[in-house]
């Protein structure tokens, strides 16, 4: 063997980069984080005590007081860790607030919105200033001809799962319906941008419309759940009517209330 030729090994790489996407629980603030806010999330904790399980915490802070310096974080993050919650990131914070977060080891998140072409990398083009002292929509034509793309709406895909949905486990289903044709046990959480169907019992958590969406509805063969909730606003076992446990049903809006009846 020739000592000068050296041998080239492959090396594996020691890291990859992805994209992907998660679901955190935004807890908003309406005043400073005291007694009475604490009570109010002790509260909250005994009507649904599995739902913020294992469930990353943002916090609002558009309305929040009294969080303005670093060791403000840094003692209500070891509040809420006291039960068991984790905070990972603020939003709608002022500048000061979002450098004493930092401090206290939260990330400024934006938005929480869907955005497709951010999210694959692309930047959308900037239209060219209309050279008007009014402000007016943008138009097709203020985009050089050389970039101007035709928009493509993405389609709605749903997402079916067909084993049985087990304590612990989280499905999301980011861009249309969750079908789910097994059981779901107490302790799983089902998350969806549109419906939610499950042919069998339901005894976690359904989270529909979570984009938002009022019309979003969940349909389910045998109502055991332990929450249910449409665009954010929820109800829990405690809230759910008599007559419409162990029922077939469908969960939806109606102005500011969940509505739970029986399918016919």
């Amino acid at each position: 063997m020739n000592p000068k030729v050296g041998v080239v090994a492959a090396t594996a790489q020691p890291l990859q980069v992805r994209g992907r996407s998660f679901t955190a629980v935004v807890l908003r603030l309406d005043g400073a984080p005291d007694r009475a806010f604490f009570d109010a999330l002790d509260a909250l904790m005994r009507q649904a005590p599995h739902f913020f399980v294992n469930a990353p915490l943002v916090l609002d802070l558009e309305q929040a007081e009294g969080l303005d310096e670093k060791a403000d974080f840094v003692k209500f993050a070891r509040a809420l860790r006291a039960r068991r919650l984790t905070a990972i990131g603020i939003q709608n914070a002022r500048a000061e607030q979002g450098v004493a977060a930092f401090g206290a080891g939260l990330i400024t998140l934006q938005g929480g919105r869907e955005a497709a072409l951010e999210r694959a990398g692309i930047q959308p083009t900037a239209p060219k200033a209309e050279p008007k002292a009014d402000a007016a929509e943008p138009k097709a034509t203020d985009i050089p001809a050389e970039t101007a793309v035709e928009p493509t709406p993405e389609p709605a895909s749903s997402l079916m799962i067909t084993e049985p949905v087990r304590s612990g486990q989280r499905i999301f289903a980011d861009r249309g319906d969750l079908v789910v044709m097994a059981p779901v046990s107490s302790g799983a959480e089902l998350i969806a941008h549109g419906n939610i169907h499950v042919y069998g019992p339901l005894r976690g958590r359904a989270l529909a419309g979570v984009n938002g969406d009022r019309t979003a509805r969940i349909f389910c063969q045998n109502l055991e759940a332990e929450l249910v909730a449409i665009a954010g606003l929820y109800r829990t076992s405690d809230d759910l009517p008599s007559d419409a446990r162990r029922q077939r049903v469908q969960v939806f809006l109606q102005g500011e209330s969940i509505c739970v009846e029986p399918l016919k």
